[in-house]
């Protein structure tokens, strides 16, 4: 991804990472439980993630459906990267240490990381 996206936009994709196509409508009305956005706000951030690329447009009638172009998965291990290089040269491993200081792994985690581990000795 070329772009970075903020985390109003990520908050607009993770509506649209569950459901896609939508309207602007749409993702306001998923939205406004968790956020005081007018309608306007939404369609300003629906416009940028288009620029972005982030995002592919598609008219029906009067309004357009937004899907995302970018998988959930992608954007996620991309993002885990940048912040790796940003935060610890790179290194995954100092990245690991620094969430389970802190309680921030649980023992679900924490086993799925040793299956991780595993999987990647083999």
């Amino acid at each position: 991804m070329a772009q970075r996206i903020s985390q109003s936009e990520l908050d607009i994709m993770n509506v649209l990472w569950e459901k896609s196509p939508m309207a602007a409508s749409d993702v306001v009305e998923r939205l406004d439980n968790d956020k005081d956005w007018s309608s306007r706000t939404v369609k300003t951030l629906l416009s940028r993630l288009v620029e972005k690329g982030a995002l592919s447009t598609e008219a029906d009638g009067r309004r357009y459906l937004y899907t995302p172009l970018i998988a959930k998965e992608t954007y996620a291990s991309h993002a885990a990267k940048s912040l790796s290089e940003r935060l610890f040269g790179g290194r995954a491993a100092p990245l690991v240490a620094h969430l389970a200081q802190g309680d921030g792994l649980s023992d679900t985690d924490i086993q799925e990381l040793e299956a991780l581990l595993a999987r990647l000795k083999k």
